[in-house]
């Protein structure tokens, strides 16, 4: 899977994926470190990644513009962890969101664990 993780988390993540065997990069390698939502959100959805974030502001975005690309993991809440384990919690659980996140989805993943919402979000 392609990922592009977002500036409030960690680079390490992001080769945390890469050694999985994934495609994931980080905001900062594209100079994007200072970049805002929409343009972050485009860069993702031109490449055909997954955005890694934690920043609530992309849920609204994507519900704005009514559209079902690019999908976001989303960490909320008290899933402040270390980038191994992140990544080890979205590594664990990609095989059961993996086909949502190709369809266009938003997942969120909290401490009571994860929740789907199908995009585009206006239009279902």
């Amino acid at each position: 899977m392609r990922f592009l993780v977002d500036q409030c988390l960690a680079v390490e993540l992001a080769s945390h994926l890469t050694a999985a065997g994934h495609d994931a990069v980080h905001v900062a390698t594209y100079g994007l470190s200072r970049a805002d939502d929409a343009e972050i959100l485009a860069r993702a959805a031109t490449e055909g990644r997954v955005l890694v974030s934690a920043d609530t502001d992309f849920g609204g975005l994507l519900a704005a513009r009514d559209v079902s690309v690019p999908s976001v993991v989303l960490f909320r809440r008290r899933t402040r962890r270390r980038p191994h384990e992140q990544a080890m919690i979205l590594l664990t659980n990609l095989a059961n969101v993996e086909a949502d996140l190709d369809a266009g989805a938003i997942a969120v993943i909290d401490d009571t664990g994860i929740r789907i919402r199908h995009l585009p979000i206006g239009g279902q």
